[in-house]
Order: C-alpha cells, then sequence, then structure tokens
C-alpha cells in the first residue's frame, strides 16, 4: 500500500500544501536528475506556536518601533577614580573602555584570497605556456619535445609559501629540582575569652576614672626639663617608658654622630709618650658640650658626679656684674653630647654648684643674688627642693661657692657656703626647711688673731672667695678672700682664725686640699700665680707664674702629684711634681678668644672637663704621662730640695 500511495500521488499535487523550505528543497533536488520525486517522503512541515504567546493584531504587527544599537558596554564601571598627582587627590575617570571580547581563539589558517596563498610560477614557466597556448590556438603541430611533463610544471609553479606565521617551535625539558618543605609545629598562644555587659551608666563612669587618672598624672609628673616658664611638651613625651626609649635611641644616634671622638675616648692613647726618655704629655680634645639656650652665658661652675662616671653639672652666669639675669643649671652625660639631660632654670646665675658625696642626686647650689638652693634630680619637678630667702639667712652678696659636708649627729645633710658679704654659713636640710648657722665672718686684719667684734665697721669684713675643707680633719678648713689673703680656720673657733697666709696680690679664685696628704693645698689667683701650701707654714712651698690670671686649679683623683690650671689665654697646665718640680709638662691652647674659667678632672676615667666665658664645656682625654700613679707627698719632695 506504500508503493500504490507513492504511485497515485502526483508531485505537483503536493506543492500547494508544502512551506517554503520544503519548496526550496524540492528546487534543489530538481536541478539533480538523481534526486528527482524523492521529496514525496517528507511531512508537511507545520509552524509550532508555544501556548503562551501574545496575541497581536494587524495594526499592531505593522507598527514600526525604532530601537538604537550603541557601542556602549552596559557592564562596564561608571565611578572608576584615580588618583592625579598633580592636584594630589583622587578623581572620577570619565573615559571608560567598552571593547569587550567575547571569543578569541588564535588558529593557522589563512584566507585563499591573500597573496600568501597564491603560488608564483617563474618566468620560464610562463613563456613556455604562451607558446604552447599560440601553436595549438593555430592549429600547427605538437607542442616541442623540450616541454617539462605536466606532473612537473604543475610541481614548479607551486612556488614557496610566503607565511609569516611559518615559525618552527623548538623546547628542551630540564631535570626539576626535588622540592624540600621544612616545618614546625609550635603551641598556639594561649587565648582567653573575656566577656561583659555594659551599659551607658559603665560606660560613662569608665571615661570619668580615666579622665581623672590623667588629670592626676599631669599633677604629679611634671616636666623636669623646663625651657620656658610654661613649659609644654608632646603628649607622646609625657609617657615615662616612651621617653626612656627615645633618649636610649638618642644616644645611639649621638655614638653613630661621633663614632671617631667615643673611638678615641676608648682606645686612642699618645705614642710619642713612649719615645726615649720624654716626661711631658699632651690633651686630646674629645667632646664640646654647649647649650643652645645659653650660649651667651659664661661658665662659672663644673661638678662630677661622684656616682654616675658619666654624667656632670654645669651652671651658667655672669662674671660682670652690668651683665647680670637669669641663670641655668645643664646636666650633661658623655653618652649625649648633643644635649643635657637635666635643664633647671634659675632667677639669678649660678655660681657655684656640688653634688652630695653620699647621695648623688642631691644638688647643692650657690647663685649671684646671695640665695642657695638644693635640687633633687629624682623628684620629677622644675623648682628646688630647698631655697633660702632674706628671713632664713640669705646671703647679701654673691654665693662663690658651696660645699658638702658628713651629716651631722642626726643625720641631717648640711652644707657650707661663703660669699663676698664676709659670711661661712653652714645650711642643714630638715624635713620642710633650710636651717643656717654662721660659722665665721671673716674679718679684714693683718695679724688675723684678734676677735671679731660686733662694733665694727663694714668695711673691716673681708670678702671671701672660695674655701675648702681638710680631707680627714672635719672641723678644718681654709677659706681664700678677695684681698689675696688666705685663713686657716675651725668650725670651732667662729671668732678667729687659726693662722693667716699673706698669700697673693690679687683675689684667691681657688684653694683645693689634695686629697692624698691633707696638709698640702693649693691656691690659684688673678695675680698669674699658683702657690703650694703646706698649712702649717705661712710660707708657700713653690710658686708657679703662668703669665695670666688663673681661673681654677684643681688636683687630679688618681695621683698626690698631679694637678691642672687653667687660665684667662685659653691654656690649660698639667704639672707633675714627681716629673718636673717647677715646669708643667704640658701646656696646651685650649680655645682662642676665650678665656677659660674652670676645670675638673673626672673621678673614674682620664678626663679632664674645662669650661670658658662663651658657655662651651671641652673634655680632654690624659695621655698616658699625664697620668702616672703614685702616693708622694709634695711637702717632702720640696722640703728635700
Amino acid at each position: 500500500m506504500k508503493s500504490q500511495r507513492k504511485v497515485a500521488v502526483a508531485p505537483a499535487a503536493n506543492l500547494g500544501a508544502k512551506n517554503t523550505s520544503t519548496q526550496s528543497l524540492a528546487s534543489n533536488a530538481g536541478n539533480d536528475p538523481n534526486m528527482a520525486g524523492n521529496e514525496d517522503w517528507l511531512p508537511p512541515k507545520v509552524l509550532l506556536k508555544p501556548p503562551g504567546q501574545l496575541q497581536l493584531t494587524e495594526p499592531e504587527l505593522e507598527e514600526e518601533l525604532t530601537r538604537i544599537l550603541n557601542a556602549n558596554n552596559p557592564h562596564a564601571p561608571q565611578n572608576i577614580a584615580r588618583y592625579n598627582n598633580k592636584e594630589r587627590v583622587f578623581k572620577a575617570s570619565p573615559n571608560v573602555d567598552h571593547f569587550v571580547v567575547h571569543f578569541e581563539f588564535d588558529g593557522y589558517w589563512i584566507y585563499k584570497e591573500k597573496e600568501e596563498e597564491a603560488p608564483e610560477a617563474p618566468p620560464a614557466a610562463e613563456t613556455t605556456t604562451e607558446s604552447t597556448g599560440t601553436e595549438t590556438e593555430g592549429g600547427e603541430g605538437a607542442p616541442p619535445a623540450s616541454a617539462a611533463p605536466p606532473a612537473e610544471e604543475e610541481k614548479k609553479q607551486k612556488g614557496p609559501l610566503r607565511n609569516q606565521f611559518n615559525f618552527s617551535e623548538r623546547a628542551a625539558q630540564t631535570i626539576n629540582n626535588p622540592y624540600r618543605e621544612r616545618s614546625t609545629n609550635t603551641e598556639p598562644p594561649p587565648a582567653r575569652v573575656f566577656s561583659d555587659t555594659v551599659n551607658q551608666w559603665s560606660i560613662y563612669d569608665a571615661y570619668m576614672e580615666d579622665l581623672q587618672a590623667k588629670e592626676k598624672s599631669d599633677d604629679d609628673k611634671q616636666n623636669i626639663l623646663p625651657t620656658e616658664n610654661n613649659h609644654n611638651e608632646d603628649a607622646y613625651y609625657k609617657n615615662p617608658e616612651l621617653k626612656k626609649a627615645m633618649i636610649i635611641i638618642e644616644r645611639m644616634a649621638n655614638q653613630n654622630t661621633f663614632d671617631d671622638v667615643a673611638q678615641d675616648y676608648k682606645y686612642w692613647e699618645d705614642a710619642s709618650d713612649e719615645l726615649g726618655d720624654r716626661k711631658s704629655g699632651s690633651l686630646l680634645p674629645l667632646w664640646k658640650f654647649v647649650c643652645e639656650k645659653e650660649k651667651r652665658k659664661q661658665v662659672t661652675a663644673v661638678c662630677w658626679n661622684p656616682k654616675n662616671t658619666d654624667l656632670f653639672a654645669v651652671g651658667y652666669g655672669s662674671y660682670d656684674f652690668s651683665k647680670q639675669g637669669p641663670g641655668m643649671i645643664a646636666c650633661f652625660t658623655l653618652k649625649n653630647p648633643s644635649y643635657p639631660e637635666y635643664l633647671y632654670l634659675t632667677e639669678s646665675g649660678v655660681m657655684s654648684l656640688d653634688y652630695h658625696p653620699q647621695h648623688p642626686s642631691f644638688l647643692a647650689v650657690g647663685l649671684y643674688d646671695g640665695s642657695v638652693l638644693v635640687y633633687n634630680m629624682q623628684k620629677k619637678v622644675d623648682g628646688p627642693l630647698f631655697k633660702c630667702n632674706a628671713k632664713n639667712g640669705k646671703h647679701t652678696d654673691p654665693v662663690w661657692q658651696v660645699c658638702w659636708q658628713k651629716d651631722d649627729l642626726d643625720d641631717n645633710m648640711n652644707f657650707f657656703s661663703v660669699s663676698s658679704d664676709g659670711r661661712v654659713a653652714q645650711w642643714t636640710l630638715l624635713q620642710n626647711e633650710l636651717i643656717y648657722t654662721d660659722v665665721i665672718r671673716l674679718k679684714f686684719n693683718e695679724s688675723g688673731t684678734e676677735l671679731v667684734g660686733e662694733d665694727e665697721p663694714l668695711f673691716s669684713l673681708a670678702g671671701g672667695c672660695c674655701f675648702d675643707f681638710h680631707k680627714t680633719i672635719d672641723h678644718l678648713f681654709v677659706v681664700g678672700t678677695e684681698e689675696g689673703r688666705i685663713h686657716k680656720c675651725s668650725k670651732t673657733y667662729n671668732s678667729q682664725y687659726l693662722l693667716s697666709f699673706d698669700a697673693h696680690q690679687m683675689s684667691v679664685y681657688t684653694v683645693r686640699y689634695n686629697p692624698f696628704h691633707g696638709n698640702v693645698f693649693l691656691s690659684a689667683s688673678a695675680d698669674w700665680t699658683v702657690k703650694l701650701w703646706d698649712h702649717c707654714k705661712d710660707k708657700p712651698l713653690v710658686s708657679f707664674d703662668l703669665n695670666s690670671s688663673v681661673g681654677d686649679v684643681a688636683w687630679a683623683p688618681y695621683s698626690s702629684t698631679v694637678f691642672a690650671a687653667v687660665t684667662a689665654e685659653g691654656k690649660a697646665f698639667v704639672f707633675d711634681l714627681n716629673e718636673n718640680k717647677y715646669e708643667p709638662i704640658c701646656e696646651q691652647q685650649i680655645v682662642r678668644k676665650a678665656k677659660l674659667t674652670h676645670c675638673a678632672f673626672n673621678p673614674f676615667e682620664p678626663i679632664l672637663l674645662v669650661g670658658d666665658d662663651k658657655g662651651t664645656v671641652v673634655s680632654l682625654k690624659l695621655s698616658p704621662n699625664l697620668r702616672k700613679v703614685n702616693n708622694i707627698d709634695c711637702a717632702m719632695i720640696y722640703q728635700q730640695s
């Protein structure tokens, strides 16, 4: 029946019932004689509509809807901000890249129309082809015997392909080194869970407690480095731990900055001291200590701390009566030459300083206006711990020297002071006040044995300039005066001198007892001389002329025969009486266009400090010939000679 149906149905009868696609297939098949009649078996194609398709009317179908297509990428970001280096701000970028690559594949195919694909025949083959075509058209004869076979001719016409993508790949595989892993198992840090319930009141109470703690810390922790009356520091510098860390970092930076000086301080030795029988020595300049705030002040006092080997105090003031003003105390350390560790401002110029030998944090200070102060460096306060006034025994003239003594029977600390008003006073530190006692009033007389009367005129009092206590006999001391005389006194006799020395022609600036042999002392004066005395004799053992006003003299702490002196010409002299009894073994120019005012030996290291009237303190290292240790009595040296 199937075959009958095929025969009965004509192909033309079904053409009207077929759709366009069927007709196209029939038309394509009609061109091929082998395909005639083969479209009869195709089923009719019916258009399928989804069940939810919208039914439109004819006007709606004929309506034209215009859509504009653009090349903008709807997914491109519109809020890109880039940093503008010129204006130093972030700005929105209006240029957005809308180019989108949906698919990309690198292939090796080429177009046929390109020149690389077209074969390039050689010129000889073209000539042969043309000649052959001409003879064929003219009907004259056969092709020449020399013509190449068609296969060979076709092979020659296929020239080399010029493909720019034609390349060769070469690769080599090397042996990969094996990986090594190393791991360590550690215990995890301990964790603790903290939980609490807070409300508005607990938060308020916490803030109030923090505010009260800050106010209390501001009251307790006052700055010890005042630069102004109202000194304010940065908040981060008030933290004591951070402050200590910053000080250490500052010291390390200064040590790197002055590394060459530090190396000289630790390791340098003058090799010339070992040449032959050379007895002279030299002074090597090390650090310079300058306080920028008091450049115009003079160095009026220098004192080493008895416990901290690198710490010393410097007093700034003025010896000129017409250039008086506020003074300052600066405590420097060899670890930081650039800035002092402590700074204290005073109302008047500082004239003298002294550290307590048993309590190194206590510092006694004498001022130009006659006041005496006591500072405790452990207390973080700006002002002094004790201060005298006019009601409790203040001097009427500058206090030229202060000196601590042993504690009294009640274990109260006490110190002595001497002033130009003729008084030598003792000051005792009680719990809340400073008590004074006049030890002696200096009287200007020739014999020095008469009693000091109460009705004597004012001009009869001698102005004291310096004093020093015997190292083994506590009650004995000598006092130098402005008239050039030196008096030996006792704390138990406040009305007369034990002995008077007609010492110098001008003011006596310094007297120093020998730390090894107590009967010997030195005196330095403005009359250019330094004299060595035995306090039991009224005549000097020897006199040294230094050709300039002598500002200060100091015994070396390591030898009984070595002492140093500084002069107004800026020179420093070092004597060793065991090597040369009459001449210095070292004479060196320290400063130019300045006067040296004070000097002090370090009690632990071979370092000498000298200060000048420009506010500069220079540290000097003694060469080996200047620090020979001996314990010879100076008086015996000159008695034998």
